[in-house]
């Protein structure tokens, strides 16, 4: 199913209204679609190179928009079931600390997924249930989704096709290792201070 998935969503990048159905695809993924909107991004930035950053605007949009979205998603079936589900296992005390530490972390936390390939819609929901400030929410996730389309916008305009296959195989982990190293340096600071 998920290679159907994949293979529509390029497919779509050759439709007349792409646009539009890029920032359906980077609105649903930032929340509840399984394909990232790098896919078609990449496609329709590699079909008209000239488009590149609107290309790369309207995927970041949809996808600060379908943050929100999975924000709300969070918040409000936290209340509705969340909760219930919480004092059924006995995890209260542990949901607790989870929400410190979101508290503490948060805007880095939601950076460092915006960017990598860690899957954003986890990070959406989870700032949602624990009620993250969502003004730090928007300024991370526009920092890091921005961040992370026009940095492949800048790259397939620049290198071209040639380049696409690092992007696919090895961005995710150098920008999950580049994240690895400057949170780690943010830590030593705080601790040895």
């Amino acid at each position: 199913m998920l290679r159907r998935l994949y293979d529509f969503t390029l497919l779509m990048a050759a439709h007349p209204h792409a646009m539009w159905v890029l920032f359906a695809i980077s609105f649903l993924e930032s929340s509840i679609f399984p394909i990232p909107a790098d896919v078609l991004l990449i496609a329709m930035i590699l079909a008209a190179p000239s488009t590149a950053w609107r290309v790369a605007l309207v995927c970041s949009v949809g996808s600060l928009l379908g943050g929100y979205f999975g924000y709300m998603i969070g918040y409000f079936l936290y209340e509705a079931v969340g909760i219930g589900i919480l004092a059924f296992y006995g995890h209260e005390a542990a949901f607790e600390t989870f929400r410190r530490l979101y508290a503490e972390w948060g805007f880095w936390i939601v950076s460092m997924a915006g960017f990598t390939p860690f899957p954003y819609k986890v990070v959406t929901i989870a700032s949602g249930t624990v009620n993250f400030d969502p003004i730090m929410f928007g300024i991370a996730s526009t920092f890091s989704r921005a961040a992370r389309f026009f940095l492949v916008a800048a790259l397939l305009q620049r290198y071209g096709a040639a380049i696409r296959t690092f992007i696919e195989r090895y961005l995710g982990l150098l920008t999950t290792l580049f994240f690895i190293v400057l949170f780690g340096g943010f830590l030593a600071i705080k601790w040895l201070s």
